[in-house]
């Protein structure tokens, strides 16, 4: 059997960090005299019972470094306690919503997928909103990554964690010696990020509230907003130019940033090879986008198709129009260019882009040798000779990819949804996108309790990519 004792000690640990987190929108409300703050006061003390009473329980097994399957068990455990505890200050606010969408609205911003079931959002108080944003700023690079830079402190190992959280090229990728070094400089990197957008943001023409709150879900790749009409509610371009610029800057991979930044080589911008292929396969998407909204004399295509292109296929899920109105082939492609998703490191969602590129040139590999059957070809990433085992992994992911988006989209059709909305909605949410199409163009709010479980489990099997979460659920884990 596993011992879970580290594992409940870490899990004890993020509910804390979560319950000092609902501390700030209560001293928001007090600030104000607004009597909110009691339901965030009242989440926040049985979020810290809970959190500190685990500690104390395990604090004894605490210091002990953590196998690969306490791995695994602490970043699928944490995600859904984290979302769980998350989901107590919608539950117990004034918005009368269920305990099933409460948990969606939790999951839905701690993986930041961006999926809402709250209309009215011009009209609830400042500490909802700004605690909707401040759960996709913290889900965004990750509470673990968070627990992982604080662990030395505890005298525990977080190198098999890291592992479990970030996977793709990153998870054996250490930019720096130490984990705990790597996880503090993604988190600085992060950090800087959103101090920069926060002041991009008020510079063009946003006030402090809007200019934080939308720094936090642009960062994170989230897409909450404090408006029903998203960014569209300012109709602004320079703010839309702002919001696009660190869509982007978020969907590139932080080992990226961190080698332009630490170690001066700004040419890794130009030369890095998923990013080349993110940004070309965009540039493609934009133009038969924007060829099509001006062929169906959609009002100001270039500026409503780049702003809905950067934003669905970075998975940020910002809107600054309905694109579920628009011509049904261009919703479906941009739908289905969230599939593709971000860049591996990053904390967009999505397949990744070099799974995808290293899919294609692997079929390319094969085409090859029917023309050549005695040709010797390796596939590269760059200089980088990709390893047969990665290319067969990524196949595999792939694999149970669509195995696990077919179950998810049959379960969601016999709940009732019809087939454009439960495709969209599954999409949109195992690929932590959010806005959808059909029934939950505008919000989640009217699709059954059931089916809004589902799709709670493809957002945290989404963010995990899959194989974490996943793993945990085969009989052969819980064996010696």
């Amino acid at each position: 059997m596993i011992t879970v004792g580290p594992v409940l000690f870490i899990i004890g640990l993020l509910m804390s960090l979560v319950a000092i987190a609902m501390g700030l929108p209560a001293i928001a409300d007090l600030a104000t005299g607004n009597p909110d703050w009691q339901v965030f006061a009242g989440s926040a003390a049985v979020s810290l019972f809970v959190g500190v009473s685990l500690m104390l329980a395990t604090r004894s097994t605490s210091r002990a470094n953590l196998n690969l399957r306490q791995a695994f068990l602490l970043t699928t455990m944490s995600w859904v306690a984290v979302a769980g505890v998350g989901a107590l200050p919608f539950a117990f606010s004034e918005l009368e919503i269920s305990v099933a969408d409460a948990f969606f609205e939790s999951m839905s911003g701690i993986t930041t997928t961006g999926a809402t079931v709250i209309a009215g959002l011009d009209d609830l108080p400042k500490s909802l909103l700004i605690y909707r944003q401040l759960l996709q700023w913290l889900g965004g690079m990750g509470l673990i990554v968070l627990a992982i830079a604080v662990m030395p402190l505890l005298g525990i190992g977080g190198g098999q964690l890291f592992k479990t959280q970030t996977p793709g090229p990153m998870s054996e990728q250490r930019l720096t010696p130490r984990i705990t070094s790597t996880a503090r400089a993604l988190w600085s990197i992060y950090f800087v990020l959103t101090v920069l957008c926060i002041f991009a943001y008020r510079l063009a023409g946003m006030n402090y509230f809007d200019a934080v709150s939308h720094a936090f879900s642009t960062v994170s790749i989230g897409g909450f907003s404090t408006h029903d009409l998203s960014i569209g509610f300012f109709d602004s371009l320079s703010i839309e130019i702002v919001c696009i610029t660190f869509m982007l800057l978020s969907a590139m991979s932080f080992a990226v940033h961190y080698s332009a930044i630490y170690r001066i080589q700004v040419l890794k911008y130009f030369y890095d090879p998923e990013l080349r292929f993110f940004v070309s396969l965009l540039i493609v998407i934009l133009g038969l986008v924007c060829l099509s909204l001006f062929a169906n004399d959609i009002d100001d295509p270039i500026r409503s198709g780049l702003f809905q292109t950067v934003s669905i296929l970075t998975t940020t899920g910002f809107l600054t129009d309905e694109y579920s109105s628009w011509p049904a082939y261009i919703s479906f492609m941009l739908l289905v260019g969230a599939f593709v998703g971000a860049c591996s490191g990053s904390v967009g969602g999505g397949i990744k882009s070099w799974r995808i590129l290293i899919m294609l040139k692997h079929a390319y590999k094969q085409i090859f040798k029917i023309i050549h059957p005695d040709s010797v070809n390796t596939i590269k990433l760059g200089k980088k000779v990709v390893d047969s085992n990665v290319s067969e992994a990524v196949w595999g992911f792939f694999s149970i990819y669509i195995i696990s988006f077919m179950v998810l989209f049959l379960l969601v059709l016999a709940t009732g949804l019809d087939f454009i909305s439960a495709f969209s909605a599954v999409g949109a949410c195992l690929n932590n996108l959010g806005p959808g199409l059909g029934e939950i163009s505008s919000n989640y709010a009217n699709i059954p309790s059931t089916t809004k479980l589902l799709l709670s489990f493809a957002m945290i099997l989404g963010r995990l990519e899959i194989f974490t979460f996943l793993v945990v659920l085969m009989p052969a884990f819980w064996r010696r």
